[in-house]
């Protein structure tokens, strides 16, 4: 969980990996949100087609 510090060579949390979890949180959070976005415009499109 040190990769910003490796690619970076910098240490904004101290080493702790928290800014890695929250940015890796953070992406799947907003793939999640685009996936059910998706389905959900996908379900409403097969509804007005019925």
């Amino acid at each position: 969980m040190d990769w910003i510090e490796e690619l970076f060579g910098i240490s904004p949390d101290a080493g702790t990996g928290t800014l890695e979890a929250l940015i890796a949180g953070t992406a799947v959070a907003v793939i999640l949100g685009a996936v059910f976005a998706l389905r959900s415009r996908a379900a409403r499109q097969t509804e007005k087609s019925r």
